[in-house]
């Protein structure tokens, strides 16, 4: 798997031929957006700034939106979508957190999330290999927040996101230093596979905007 990150929370995965994207940027938002064709896109918030699926059309390859809690099985991806909270944008919303099984690989994304998650959808999430988490302080977890949520997950690669542009501006350095992992690797791109995450615990991994 190859996992791109375009900024904000806008990220592109692909394993062989298949493309999911997450919480792509509508056209009204403010925040750079990336157009591709992508199999699969996730919303977690329906708000301009993370509801983009209309911008990831490419000729044939038109996505399958998946945009609320439930069970999907799309392309092979089995995905189960969890609700949450979000204060994003100054006022209560639902988030939802998405699990999905890629190449192989527990994915759990937590989109704009800004609390607790619930003890029942911890114990739903099970094994989590990847988790993306948002670090950014605005209206989502902030750095301390953020890593006790990884705590609780006890994945084997951490991937912050929702910082720098969209966040807090010393949101990562805050949270790698939580981590205690002030000089986390950075990648431009990470290409991971199953057997790459043996015996990792909570690794955090800076995959840098593109």
């Amino acid at each position: 798997m190859i996992a791109t990150y375009l900024g904000a929370e806008f990220f592109k995965l692909q394993h062989g031929e298949t493309v999911v994207a997450f919480n792509p940027p509508s056209k009204e938002s403010k925040l750079k957006s990336s157009r591709f064709g992508a199999d699969v896109v996730f919303v977690t918030l329906h708000d301009s700034d993370m509801n983009g699926s209309d911008t990831l059309g490419f000729g044939d390859r038109q996505g399958f939106l998946v945009d609320g809690p439930g069970e999907y099985e799309v392309k092979g991806i089995f995905i189960n979508g969890f609700i949450s909270e979000s204060m994003y944008g100054g006022k209560k919303r639902i988030n939802t957190i998405y699990r999905l099984t890629l190449d192989g690989m527990e994915i759990c994304f937590l989109g704009a999330l800004s609390g607790e998650i619930d003890k029942k959808i911890i114990e739903d999430l099970d094994t989590v290999d990847i988790l993306f988490v948002p670090i950014g302080g605005e209206g989502v977890l902030d750095p301390a927040s953020a890593y006790k949520t990884v705590l609780q997950l006890e994945p084997k690669i951490v991937i912050p996101m929702h910082y720098g542009e969209i966040g807090g501006g010393d949101a990562l350095k805050r949270f790698l230093k939580e981590g205690g992992s002030e000089k986390a690797q950075h990648v431009e791109k990470l290409t991971v596979k199953k057997k790459d995450i043996e015996g990792k615990e909570a690794e955090i991994i800076v995959i840098d905007p593109a």
